[in-house]
C-alpha cells in the first residue's frame, strides 16, 4: 500500500440561531412609561405653580406701576397736562421722521443691501435720534396718560417704601 499524502478534510458547521436577543418579558409591561408620566405630570405641576408666581409677580409690579403714575398724576396735574399735550406734539414728529426713514428706505433700497457703508451711514444718520424720540416720546405719554384710579386720600395715610421700592399705602 502506498501511502497517500493526507488530504485535509473540510468539515464545517452551522449553526442557525436568532441574531438579537430575545426579549424578557416583564410582569408589568407599562411600569416604567407609567413612571415616566407620573414624572411628567409632577414636573408640569411645578412649572404650573411658577408660572402662577410669575403672574403673581407681573400683576403686582403693573398694579405697583399702575399706582405710582396715578400718584405722581395727582401731584403734578399741570405738568401731566403739559407731559400730555408734548407726548401729542412729539407723536407728529415721530410719525414725520417714520416718513423720512421709509423714503429713505424705499429710494436707497439697494445701497443698503449690498453696501455695509451704506447701511451704516443710514443706521447712524436715523438710528440715535429715532430711538431717542421714541424713548421720549413713551416717559411723555406715560406721565401724561396716567390712568385715573381711585386713590386713598393721601392726607389721611402713611405711605411706607420696602426694600424693593414698593409703595404701601394704608389709612393713618
Amino acid at each position: 500500500m502506498q501511502n497517500s499524502p493526507s488530504r485535509p478534510y473540510f468539515v464545517s458547521q452551522i449553526t442557525v440561531a436568532p441574531f438579537y436577543a430575545p426579549v424578557a418579558v416583564r410582569s408589568e409591561p407599562f411600569s416604567e412609561l407609567c413612571g415616566l408620566m407620573r414624572e411628567m405630570i409632577f414636573t408640569q405641576g411645578q412649572q404650573n405653580e411658577l408660572l402662577k408666581e410669575l403672574i403673581d409677580h407681573v400683576g403686582q409690579t403693573r398694579k405697583q406701576k399702575v399706582l405710582e403714575l396715578a400718584l405722581w398724576k395727582r401731584s403734578n396735574p399741570e405738568l401731566a397736562e403739559y407731559c400730555r399735550r408734548a407726548a401729542l406734539k412729539l407723536e407728529r414728529v415721530q410719525s414725520d421722521l417714520l416718513a423720512s426713514i421709509t423714503e429713505e428706505v424705499d429710494s436707497n433700497a439697494d445701497v443698503l443691501l449690498d453696501s455695509e457703508f451704506g447701511l451704516s451711514e443710514f443706521l447712524d444718520r436715523f438710528g440715535p435720534k429715532f430711538m431717542h424720540l421714541n424713548s421720549l416720546f413713551q416717559i411723555l405719554a406715560q406721565l401724561g396718560n396716567a390712568p385715573e384710579i381711585q386713590i386713598p386720600d393721601t392726607d389721611h395715610c402713611e405711605s411706607e417704601t420696602n426694600t424693593s421700592g414698593t409703595i404701601k399705602i394704608r389709612p393713618a
